[in-house]
Order: C-alpha cells, then structure tokens, then sequence
C-alpha cells in the first residue's frame, strides 16, 4: 500500500504561477494571505492528510459504519482524527472569521481541501457538508440562527448536512412531500429524507439538518418549497443542548464506496414533529439551498481531482516496483520495472497530465470565486462570477467523470492484481464512482451548462451564450499566440483545433435549444465534456508556457521539464478528442433519439 504524499510542488505552481494569486492577496481581506504564509499552511495540511487520515482511509474502507438502534458509530480512529482535526483549527480554515473561521481564500482553502479528500474522501465528506450548511446559513438565515448555530459548526462541534432527497422524488425536488406545521416560533416537521451524508454519526456533540419541506398552504412544485434548520438536539437560550428532537436515522446504506462515510435515511416527526426553524423567506428553499448545493458541486468536482491523484499514486508506486518481463527494444531476458514498459507509461501519463488539468480548472475556478467576492471593481466582479456560474458544472461533471476513468485506469497499471482488494486499487475506483452522481449527476449538470448557463444567459442587447463566447475568444487568442513558437507551437495548433470544435458545437446548440430541445439535451454531456477538455487544455497550454519561460531564464527545476511534457502529452492525446464530441453534439442528437421506446 502506498502512502499518500501532497502534491504541494503543483499546488503551489497553480497558486502561486498559474491561477493569480498576486490579486487575490491584493483583494480586501485577504492582504495578509502571502504566498509564504500560504506555502506554509499547505505544508502542515499534507502532514496532517498522510500522517492522520491517510492511514485510518483503508480502516474506513474496510470496516464502514455500523448503525444500531438509531445510533451511528464510525470506524475505528474516525472520532480520534476528527477531534484532532478540530482542534488543530482545520474544520473551520474556509469559513469566515466573524463566526470562529480563518477567512482563507477560496484558492487558498481549496488546495487544502483537495489534500482532505485525496488522503480520506470518506472522512473530508463530514466537513464538506457542514461547510456548505454554514454557507447557507451564512447568506440565509436571521441573525439569531446565525449566532446560534455558526460558531460551533465552524469549530466543529456541531456538524451540518443537507437533507433534500425523498424516496418518491429523487432528483425531482419538486415532488417532495416533508412537511412543516406552524407551532408557534417554531415549526414540526414529519417526513423522510434519504442519501443524507452524515446525517448521524458520533463524533460530534450536534448535528444540524437543513431540510427542505413545505407549509401547509404552499402551491405545489418548486415555488413551495422552504428551508428549515432541524438540529438533532435542541439549543437553549445559554447556547447549551437541551432535549433530543423529534428524529432518528432510520438506517444507513450499503454502498460500493465511501464506506467510512455513513449514508443515513432520515426519519423526522414520528411522535410530535421535529422541531424546526425557518431560514429566510417561506417558499424560497430552493433558492437558498442551492448557495449549499453549488459550494458542494464545486467541492464534489475536487473530490475528482483527489481521487484521480490518489489512484496515480497507487499505481505509480506499483509500477516503480513491479517487476516484470523484458521493455520492447530491451534484450530478452533482461527485466524491468513496469514502469519501462510504453502502454504503462501511456496510461501514467494520461492519468498525471489529466489530473494536473482538472486541478489546474478547479483552482482557476476558485480564484474566480474571490474575484467575485472581493474585487473592488464591480466590472470584475460581475466577470468573475460569470466565469465561475459557466464553469461550475463543468468541474463537477468533467472532473467527477474523469476521476472514474483515471480509477479505473490504476486498477489497469496493477494488472491482475489490481482486482484485487487487498492492492488498495479498486477502493479509489468505487470511492470515485459515487461522484458523477451525487449533487446532481452528469447529465443535470450538462443540462444546467447548455440551459441556464448557455442558451438563457442574455446580455442587454438579447444575445446568448455571451459569457460561453468570450471565454472562447480569450482562449482561441491565447492559441494563437503559441502557434508560432518553436516548442509551443504544436500545443497551441491543438488548443486552437478544439476551441474551433467547441465554437462550432456551441453555435449548433444556441441555433437549437429553442427549436429542438430534446436534440440539444441529447448532446449536453458530450458538450460538458467538450468544455472540460478545452479549458484543461488552456490551463495546461498556460502551465506550458510559465514553464518554458522559467526555464528559459535558467531555472533548473525538473518540475518544469514535467509539466512541459504533461502539458504537450495533453496536446497530443486528450485535445483532439474535440472533434469527436462536436461531432456527436452536431451529428448525433437523431441517433441518440432514433430508437422508439418499446424496442429498447
């Protein structure tokens, strides 16, 4: 078994070269956020992730939860590091100052929380979703909730989940049947939620449920729907825990992966109602938890890029030590480590350059973040935030979708053995496989790309897909840039080749959405990916020419040498794949329909 070892050398080149962190720290609030400062606390992160929840991930694995009489226990060394983890000030790095956090930036924090989700994706879900209920909170709720539940879930006393899945419903939110009755300043809540991530557990003193419900008198759909914050036990006025609320976990799951993560089914109100407390407005719900649902695609899209890491590591490491048969060109007889052997080489380097692009995405994303939070420049702000609404649901789908395939491709480094569990390989596969699917499968997300985020997005003068199109532009002008550079040029021909395939498919699908919309639906995920494929392209191709130019002044820093060959291997193999995907959302969409129902 392999350990895992921080990636903190790309990290770092992404912070500190790639993504613009001489703004960030420039932005207000963030000033003291110094590259050194940041170096450092990256440092201690990936101590922590490989010496405390690196070596408890297997244990997690193996064990999973149990769940008794309502009551959840984690695996052994789960509640020891969790305590741990809050004690050293980690729980709450991300969140804001004024309720107990560090107030880090988002580029910043969102390298750490990639080292969380490499060493342990099953242990880093309980912060992910607490987090995301302070987000909510944090916008939503009235300053008593705020002062009430925030403090202590930022230090982690408290953990939080998100409760939005019905047995009937699924991912169609707007048949959930949870009901809330007013009882005074309170309301009752009876119903059952499911697939809610750490939703019991016991490493910490109270968990905190935001769970969407409807009022009696709500219209029916979407518009009904509002939030309530449902805490296990209830809080006095001193801020002390009082009795336990009206819910229990019915069972938790047993699932393909995430086993150290216990998967809970809700039941609320089956004696008098459990109580509840309305954030914000009634009927706005849906709204306010998707201030929580987009913070935890973006983060399920880093779960992508840990999970892809961890499994090159595995099997990187394997291959340095298997030894086995002769290299072709070798003598026979003459044996080597696989590592000599081209196809293994092949499959290491499309799994290293591929993870390296979806980081690059996700930390350029992040910087987008604090752009659009802090800038001061109101132009910038609204640029920003245009680029991180386009370019969430690619994070999460492309990443999550990429993340399985590289998985998959370290069980193949391992050969036999790597189907088997003992290897360790397939446990980063099955860890991997929940994230196309959970907050909002591949196909929502691309749905979400191609509608809300392409063809509804208008300017002033009414045109669509504005943000899509300049993005393109800043990219083709960036490419053509390279062309004519001896050593860059090839990588810039390719990057140039996609964004024209992108172009096309994203003009096919403005002049269809409206007309044919099944036919545009039918060729949203190869767009999702599409755009993957080209922004990790841009990232890389930028990497490639940061590296040339250090380089070229003299560095002799190897990790420049290797990202020039990552980036010139993702030019090579994984850029040209554009043009089949525009092919499928140009040419494919009647192919996709042909078939009648009753002959599938």
């Amino acid at each position: 078994m392999s350990t895992y070892i921080a990636p903190v050398r790309d990290m770092h080149f992404v912070l500190n070269e790639l993504a613009g962190p001489e703004e960030i720290t420039g932005l207000p609030g963030y000033e003291e956020t110094s590259p050194d400062l940041a170096e450092a606390i990256l440092d201690e992160a990936g101590k922590f992730a490989s010496e405390v929840l690196d070596p408890i991930n297997r244990q997690g694995d193996r064990q999973g939860c149990t769940c008794q009489g309502g009551v959840v226990t984690a695996a052994d060394g789960f509640k020891e590091a969790y305590q741990l983890f809050c004690d050293t000030g980690w729980n709450g790095m991300p969140a804001a100052t004024e309720f107990g956090g560090q107030g880090l930036p988002a580029l910043v924090s969102t390298a750490v929380l990639e080292m969380w989700k490499s060493s342990n994706m099953a242990f880093s879900l309980c912060q992910m979703l607490t987090l995301g209920a302070v987000e909510a909170i944090a916008h939503h709720g009235s300053e008593e909730l705020k002062r009430t539940y925030l403090p202590n879930m930022v230090a982690g006393t408290w953990t939080g989940t998100m409760n939005l899945t019905e047995p009937q419903a699924g991912s169609d939110l707007a048949a959930i049947r949870t009901r809330a009755v007013p009882d005074g300043d309170f309301f009752r809540i009876t119903g059952t939620k499911i697939f809610i991530t750490w939703g019991e557990h016991d490493m910490a003193e109270n968990i905190v449920h935001l769970v969407l419900a409807r009022l009696p008198d709500a219209p029916p759909g979407v518009k009904g729907i509002s939030m309530f914050v449902v805490p296990k036990f209830l809080v006095n006025k001193d801020g002390s825990l009082g009795e336990r609320n009206d819910l229990v976990c019915a069972s938790i799951e047993h699932k393909m992966g995430i086993h150290g993560s216990p998967t809970a089914v809700m039941a609320f109100g089956e004696k008098q109602g459990a109580v509840g407390y309305l954030v914000g407005e009634a009927g706005k719900g849906l709204a306010y938890m998707f201030t929580m649902m987009n913070h935890a695609r973006l983060n399920v899209g880093l779960e992508g890029v840990a999970i892809a890491e961890r499994a090159y590591q595995h099997a990187l490491a394997y291959a340095r030590e298997r030894v086995q048969g002769a290299p072709i060109g070798h003598k026979s007889g003459e044996t080597r480590t696989i590592l000599h052997h081209p196809d293994v080489r092949r499959m290491l380097m499309d799994m290293k350059s591929r993870t390296e692009a979806m980081r690059a995405l996700a930390y350029w994303v992040a910087a987008q973040m604090d752009r659009a939070r802090r800038h001061s420049d109101p132009a910038v702000r609204q640029q920003a935030q245009a680029y991180v609404d386009f370019l969430t649901p690619v994070v999460k789908g492309w990443s999550t979708e990429s993340a399985v395939d590289i998985a998959s491709t370290g069980i193949q480094v391992h050969g036999g053995v790597g189907f088997i569990e003992e290897t360790g390989a397939c446990q980063y596969y099955r860890d991997a496989r929940i994230t196309p699917i959970y907050e909002g499968t591949t196909g929502i997300q691309a749905n979400d790309l191609i509608g809300r985020k392409l063809a509804r997005e208008k300017n002033e003068r009414g045109d669509t897909g504005v943000t899509a199109k300049a993005w393109l532009e800043e990219v083709s002008t960036f490419a053509t840039g390279l062309a004519p550079d001896s050593q860059l040029g090839e990588i810039g021909i390719a990057l140039r080749r996609a964004v024209g395939n992108m172009q096309e498919a994203t003009a096919w699908l403005l002049s269809n959405y409206d007309g044919h919309p099944q036919a545009a639906a039918a060729g949203a995920v190869p767009y999702l990916k599409l755009t993957g494929i080209v922004a990790g392209g841009w990232l890389m191709a930028r990497a490639a020419r940061i590296a040339q130019e250090r380089l070229a002044a003299g560095s002799g820093d190897d990790y420049y040498r290797a990202k020039l060959a990552t980036a010139r291997y993702f030019a090579a193999h994984v850029l040209p794949q554009a043009a089949g995907l525009k092919d499928a959302i140009v040419g494919g969409s009647a192919a996709v329909l042909a078939l009648p129902e009753s002959l599938f």
